[in-house]
């Protein structure tokens, strides 16, 4: 539970260095925060304050300036000490309407240690120790200020740009550092309670996930793969490799999701349109996995939805700017249509190797994507879209290669994974699970040309091993099911055609088959509308109606 800081006389908020304080923010009454009994060691501290989806400022003044005051959920200021300085205040105030729940902690540095922000030039602040985020439906960029070597109270700093030797702030390194927050919890108490264990360098080394590690010579801008709902925090701790001595930026965290928003916003998962769309497509897929070879031609249409509605829908996306809503259903329509042609293709032609080369592709497809979800997302080579493409499309086509000489197994398999997988895919519109982004990261690599540069990290939790093991255990007793009621049978259904052709030739020679004597399906038609015809036909006089008498 959160506690609330008790008011002080005068509206001051007592602060002690490295300890978290929870406190409620009101916009008519701004807060002063005081900091005493300061170590003579210390050189500067950093002064942070969270929040989770309201905007709180912190100032070094009453008067709120931008180059002396910062605005937004997680923001923080440096404050360069001066000779005998023992004590620092700091303004707090909110920037919506409503109260905000907050927490705060001052963090001291010394002399030897690097300084967030130290050499800032993009953003407002003199020294700027905040990461500044953004997200978007495909990706999260993150952006810093390059940081300073540290200095002595009373020192001027050294020159930012002035020589790049190892005397300098070239030397330092960054790492970016990636934590996730349990999956499927908005609370804020549980988000200020996480957030404790990202401000500290020794915290986050133990606790969050590093990334990548930025010399000064790189841009100092990361991306991320966004993932809807899940919350996420993100760090950088600066390093200096001669000192080995390390300070931390402020925190930032996000959801990749709106929490105001009046449509679409954190708290509801997925719209109507997607549940309804992957519960039908997850309906067909259940009943594939256990019963797809036996019943061909639904396996057939399924595959050809899988195809063409894939395709369709990325190059709606690329080419025409409409409503998300429109576009499923027109997606839903075109794999229709392409399960349609290919139930229409086997049934007329019987060429089995066409068949079963869409149903190995589509298999290949998804375990080349379980391949760079697990293994080679991240790896430097595969951010170039030529090698990652030709990459992932030779695994795909490898598998179809390999079981070309044992058709029905590999149709069994096809039906027991894939089939099963679209359980998971549903299961994803009503409960996030990080199983989606094993095709998810696939289908946004091929909508946004961006979207190589960005880490595509996800959290493994509690609920993605339950879904993985109701994935796995569905898939399994699919394929046994279908290959023990298939032993003894046929591989797969003759050719529908010929038979249709066999049996007619068959009915037109033998008389004594009593479908020899029904007329032909156009007599019959034509005489069907006659009789509609005649139906609708005014009855004319037939003149004297009583016989004649003779």
């Amino acid at each position: 539970m959160l506690r609330e800081c008790p008011h002080f006389v005068l509206g001051l908020l007592e602060f002690s260095l490295g300890k978290f304080r929870y406190f409620k923010l009101n916009k008519p009454f701004p807060e002063e925060a005081v900091l005493r009994d300061i170590s003579s060691n210390a050189t500067f501290l950093i002064f942070q304050i969270h929040s989770q989806y309201q905007n709180t400022t912190v100032s070094f003044s009453k008067t709120l300036l931008p180059s002396t005051s910062g605005t937004g959920t997680d923001k923080g200021l440096v404050f360069i000490l001066r000779p005998e300085q023992s004590m620092c205040t700091w303004y707090l105030e909110a920037a919506d309407a409503e109260p905000v729940q907050s927490m705060a902690v001052p963090l001291s540095y010394s002399e030897r240690d690097p300084v967030p922000g130290g050499c800032n030039l993009e953003f407002d602040l003199d020294i700027d120790p905040n990461i500044y985020l953004e997200y978007n439906f495909f990706e999260i960029s993150i952006k810093f200020a390059p940081a300073n070597l540290g200095y002595a109270r009373g020192t001027d700093p050294p020159p930012c740009d002035v020589g790049m030797g190892q005397d300098s702030r070239w030397r330092l390194r960054y790492d970016v550092y990636q934590y996730f927050l349990p999956e499927n919890d908005l609370t804020e108490q549980v988000l200020l309670k996480h957030l404790q264990r990202m401000v500290e360098v020794p915290q986050v080394k133990a606790n969050a996930i590093k990334v990548v590690t930025l010399t000064a010579n790189d841009k100092t801008s990361i991306y991320f793969s966004s993932l809807r709902v899940q919350g996420v925090i993100y760090n950088v701790i600066v390093w200096d490799p001669l000192l080995n001595t390390s300070a931390a930026y402020v925190p930032v965290h996000t959801y990749a999701c709106s929490f105001k928003a009046m449509e679409g916003d954190c708290s509801s998962l997925g719209r109507v349109s997607t549940k309804v769309f992957f519960t039908v497509f997850a309906l067909l897929g259940l009943f594939i996995c256990f019963f797809g070879h036996r019943f061909w031609k639904t396996e057939l249409f399924f595959i050809g939805f899988i195809f063409m509605g894939f395709f369709f829908y990325i190059l709606i996306t690329r080419l025409i700017p409409i409503k998300y809503d429109v576009r499923l259903i027109l997606t839903a329509i075109a794999g229709s249509v392409g399960g349609i042609f290919l139930v229409a293709t086997w049934w007329r032609f019987g060429i089995l190797m066409l068949c079963m080369l869409c149903v190995g592709l589509v298999l290949g497809f998804l375990i080349s994507s379980v391949i760079f979800f697990a293994l080679l997302g991240n790896v430097k080579i595969f951010r170039d879209d030529v090698v990652f493409w030709m990459t992932f499309s030779c695994i795909a086509i490898i598998i179809p290669l390999v079981f070309m000489g044992c058709l029905r197994i590999l149709n069994i398999l096809t039906c027991g994974i894939i089939g099963s997988y679209s359980v998971v895919l549903a299961v994803d519109s009503y409960l996030y699970t990080s199983l989606s982004y094993i095709t998810l990261n696939v289908l946004k690599r091929a909508l946004n040309t961006d979207f190589h540069r960005a880490f595509t990290n996800v959290p493994f939790q509690t609920t993605d091993f339950i879904i993985l093991a109701v994935w796995g255990m569905l898939a399994v007793s699919g394929i046994t099911l279908q290959i023990r009621r298939e032993r003894g049978q046929p591989f797969f259904p003759p050719h529908p055609y010929k038979l249709w052709k066999r049996e007619r030739e068959r009915r037109v020679t033998n008389i004594l088959d009593p479908s020899y004597h029904i007329p032909p399906l156009r007599e019959r038609l034509y005489g069907r509308l006659a009789q509609i015809k005649e139906f609708f036909q005014e009855e004319q006089s037939a003149g004297e109606r009583t016989p004649l008498l003779l």
